[in-house]
């Protein structure tokens, strides 16, 4: 196998995947970690059945996974009324089947547009969502009883983009972590005849795009032009500011030391630390301290920050999330 014959080192940065449908996401990244990339992780998974941006982080990218994830999201998916699952996507077994004609295309566009006023959602039965330690999907398959869950969500646009009863294409654009085949599900249910989420495309992970992925099949049949394809760290979080730090303060960063802030910084301001080469130090707050705002770490970088020597403003951060 390609992967074999040619072993790559470890490298830092994200792969924005173009996921197929079928394969699940750990198979995907499980490819890819066949080609040498050991430490290796993702912000935010997607069903077997959708396709398209699957964040993949590789190395000390791995770190900034909390920083990635809570991007919104917008997919491209496919309904059909008429019917119900267990998983509720057109893979799961059917629980049901009623009458839609009572349906007209104009409601269903307008149920739809609806979703913008969704505040919560229930967790499908079918998911990677856990209860007392075990995920959901495991208690599914066994029949085993688990609570219904119920989280927050946002959902900032949805519209239908083509209805042909009774089915239609959508284009949604939510917070992180929602699950769409739960909105095509409780659409079903408002509309009295059940649907099932039949396709899925996940168009933009902010900040990445569809447009910037490359196709599993392309990465496993040239493993030497992987590192090509890899957004530099340093390039990862195109939100966030980067601020470079001289040698010395480098060095304190490094050791977990609090260094001042320089440059037109508002307090509570999240930036990445880079030294004089560019390399990645921290993800870090401008926090005021002692009169002046300072980099407080929130996550080390290619060797989190050792405990610093010094007392008063110079105390290390801490390495929790903010």
């Amino acid at each position: 196998m390609a992967d074999k014959q040619y072993p790559l080192p470890q490298l830092h940065g994200v792969l924005v995947l173009d996921k197929p449908s079928g394969p699940t996401s750990t198979r995907c990244l499980t490819a890819i970690k066949r080609l040498g990339q050991k430490k290796i992780g993702h912000a935010g998974t997607l069903d077997p059945l959708a396709a398209g941006v699957l964040v993949v982080l590789l190395g000390e990218a791995t770190k900034i996974a909390p920083y990635v994830m809570e991007g919104e999201k917008t997919y491209l998916g496919a309904l059909r009324l008429g019917v119900t699952t267990d998983t509720y996507d057109s893979e799961g077994t059917v629980t049901s089947q009623a009458p839609w004609d009572h349906v007209s295309a104009s409601a269903l566009a307008e149920a739809i547009a609806s979703w913008t006023e969704l505040t919560s959602q229930e967790v499908p039965p079918y998911s990677a969502a856990k209860h007392q330690g075990r995920p959901l999907y495991e208690l599914a398959r066994k029949g085993l009883a688990a609570p219904v869950k119920v989280k927050d969500i946002s959902v900032f646009d949805a519209r239908a983009e083509s209805v042909d009863l009774p089915s239609a294409t959508f284009r949604v654009r939510v917070s992180a972590g929602v699950y769409i085949r739960s909105l095509v599900h409780s659409l079903g249910m408002r509309l009295g005849c059940g649907a099932i989420m039949t396709a899925l495309t996940r168009e933009e992970s902010r900040p990445f795009a569809l447009t910037q992925a490359h196709s599993l099949d392309a990465v496993l049949a040239d493993p030497q032009s992987l590192p090509e394809r890899i957004i530099p760290l340093d390039k990862a979080l195109p939100h966030w500011p980067t601020t470079t730090l001289g040698p010395a303060a480098a060095d304190d960063v490094r050791r977990g030391i609090r260094v001042p802030v320089t440059g037109d910084f508002a307090p509570g301001t999240h930036a990445l630390l880079v030294d004089e080469t560019r390399l990645p130090l921290a993800l870090a707050r401008a926090e005021a301290m002692g009169g002046r705002l300072r980099w407080a770490i929130v996550r080390g970088l290619f060797g989190d920050p050792q405990p610093a020597r010094r007392g008063g403003n110079d105390a290390p951060a801490t390495n929790n999330t903010p």
